[in-house]
């Protein structure tokens, strides 16, 4: 072990460089996800700049391209909805509401996501690797509350977590582009009526 020649202890510079720069992605990673829902993912770089506090060129450094950052955004948000999963069973008066709570969550992930598809047309890649994301993180976290409700009574059997994050996703298309369609409404219809009386 190095302890730098004199017999103390390791220095710990690294793993507070290391721990300041995942806390300065992280601030980044957060300013460009309300940028994104304030104006799309279209939004200029100096506009997610400014919100960060930063320079410019410290996005670029931490994301090349806006592919890059647009991912980086959606893999974070993805992670934070997945993590809510156990925090909510533990914290809920039930496991159906908590599914229901983490639902809502699903869906204001889900409508803030303007332009994302466009933005990524040209990258393929980084498009299937958002897919993946997303069922390899989300699909268990909403099995995990299924299996819940269900071991509870709560919800009849046989409903599969990949078909209803799918028509959950069915439901908010056009949320953002419709005022006189709330898909919120319709989503808190159909988790509702996965309760069984």
């Amino acid at each position: 072990m190095d302890t730098g020649g004199d017999g103390s202890e390791p220095s710990t510079q690294p793993r507070k460089q290391r721990a300041d720069a995942r806390r300065n992605e992280q601030t980044l990673l957060s300013a460009a996800a309300a940028a994104f829902v304030a104006s799309g993912v279209d939004v200029p770089v100096r506009d997610i700049a400014t919100r960060a506090g930063v320079g410019v060129g410290t996005i670029y450094r931490h994301f090349p391209t806006r592919a890059d950052l647009i991912v980086a955004v959606f893999r974070h948000q993805v992670e934070a909805c997945a993590e809510a999963a156990p925090a909510l069973l533990a914290d809920s008066d039930s496991p159906h509401a908590a599914l229901a709570r983490w639902i809502e969550l699903f869906v204001d992930f889900l409508v803030t996501k303007h332009g994302l598809a466009g933005a990524l047309q040209s990258d393929a890649t980084a498009y299937q690797t958002l897919h993946d994301a997303f069922t390899g993180r989300l699909v268990p976290a909403c099995a995990q509350l299924l299996d819940a409700a269900l071991a509870a009574g709560e919800i009849r059997p046989g409903i599969d977590a990949y078909q209803l994050l799918r028509g959950v996703g069915n439901l908010c298309i056009g949320d953002d582009t419709d005022p006189h369609y709330d898909a919120r409404r319709l989503v808190g219809l159909l988790i509702a009526g996965l309760h069984v009386s």
